[in-house]
C-alpha cells in the first residue's frame, strides 16, 4: 500500500512534469512568432509547429505514466 507521502511524491512529480511541457510549448510559441516577424517566416512556421507536437507528446507520456 501507497504511503501518503509516496503519493504526495508521486503527484508533485506528475505536476512538475506538466509544467515543463507547458513551458517547451510555450516558449516555442515565443520563438516562434519572434522567428516569424523578426528574421524568417518559414523557420517561424517550422517552429510554430512544433507547439501541438510537444503537446500532444507530453499528453502521450501522461497516459502512459497513468497506466501503471
Amino acid at each position: 500500500m501507497e504511503t501518503k507521502l509516496e503519493r504526495k511524491n508521486s503527484f508533485k512529480r506528475i505536476w512538475i512534469a506538466k509544467l515543463l511541457i507547458l513551458a517547451a510549448s510555450f516558449a516555442s510559441m515565443i520563438f516562434s512568432i519572434y522567428l516569424f516577424y523578426n528574421q524568417d517566416t518559414q523557420n517561424g512556421i517550422f517552429v510554430g509547429i512544433w507547439v501541438p507536437s510537444i503537446l500532444s507528446a507530453g499528453n502521450l507520456l501522461m497516459v502512459g505514466s497513468n497506466e501503471q
